[in-house]
């Protein structure tokens, strides 16, 4: 893949039922993005709908780019010329392992899966949501039980991208170290996290716990958020946002749909491998490994 620096961009949205809404609203700022020169864009976790029921009428089947949503995502990123990291899709289908039938979800849930499509429109990777957010928070809703919705991933995923080595997290992955620090070990030059979180929770840590993940582990992060008013109980936080290594935010969109945009600098990046060698002076290593 290209070692030149890259510019990447996470879009912002308040996705709401109306999937079709959303797939226009998603379809325009990624358009926008790569009117602005972003290479790989980043949609927000339930981009496509967000308080609509249940998640298993709009499921897709993994590599149907018949679908709806996959369809529309390889579309654009083979015109635009861009990767995208699709935020989550709802998957009817677990992941497909070489040699392996696929099998079905039965139950009612789904899988809330990120799907990365290169420049060609083709999907090159899939990482299916490891920690589901089944908590209390002080806020209109008050519970929050995604595993009675969805079935959580089992494995960490990798995948070298125009942009660099990308791992891939989603949401309230944010808060397991473990999963950053095994992606840290991988050498990965950027992690993406497409988010829905909550504004109590986001005021208390969103930004904190990127930029801790950016600093600890010297990549860039990409958080990718739902920034809004979506119904009379959900509100979300947005502040999507770049870090780069150094824990510094280059770009913010507080509220509201938007765009946020930067430049890798990948000189600056092995600058601070080289300055502070972290990944040398590690003392427990096998740990994440």
């Amino acid at each position: 893949m290209s070692l030149d620096n890259c510019r990447i961009a996470a879009v912002q949205m308040v996705s709401s039922a109306d999937i079709h809404y959303n797939m226009a609203t998603a379809e325009r700022l990624m358009v926008k993005a790569a009117q602005q020169g972003a290479k790989l864009i980043v949609l927000p976790e339930n981009f496509a709908v967000l308080d609509g029921g249940p998640q298993a009428r709009f499921a897709e089947r993994e590599g149907d780019l018949q679908a709806p949503l996959q369809g529309m995502l390889s579309r654009v990123a083979r015109l635009q010329g861009v990767w995208i990291v699709a935020g989550t899709l709802p998957m009817i289908t677990r992941p497909q392992q070489p040699g392996a039938v696929v099998t079905e979800l039965t139950d009612g849930r789904v899988r809330p899966a990120s799907l990365v499509f290169n420049a060609d429109g083709v999907i090159v990777a899939r990482y299916d949501k490891m920690h589901l957010f089944d908590v209390q928070v002080s806020d209109k809703q008050a519970r929050y039980a995604e595993s009675d919705s969805f079935e959580a991933g089992d494995s960490p995923v990798l995948v070298d991208t125009i942009a660099g080595r990308l791992g891939l997290s989603i949401c309230y992955d944010i808060r397991f170290p473990e999963l950053y620090r095994h992606y840290f070990a991988n050498r990965v030059d950027l992690v993406t996290v497409p988010s829905a979180f909550t504004r109590v929770t986001g005021e208390a840590h969103w930004e904190v716990l990127l930029r801790a993940r950016a600093i600890e582990n010297q990549c860039y992060i990409i958080g990718a958020g739902q920034g809004g008013v979506h119904n009379e109980r959900r509100e979300t936080f947005g502040h999507s946002m770049i870090i780069d290594p150094w824990g510094r935010v280059l770009d913010v969109l507080e509220r509201g749909e938007g765009i946020v945009i930067a430049d890798m600098d990948n000189d600056a990046l092995a600058a601070i491998r080289q300055r502070m060698p972290v990944f040398e002076h590690r003392r427990l290593a096998t740990a994440i490994e």
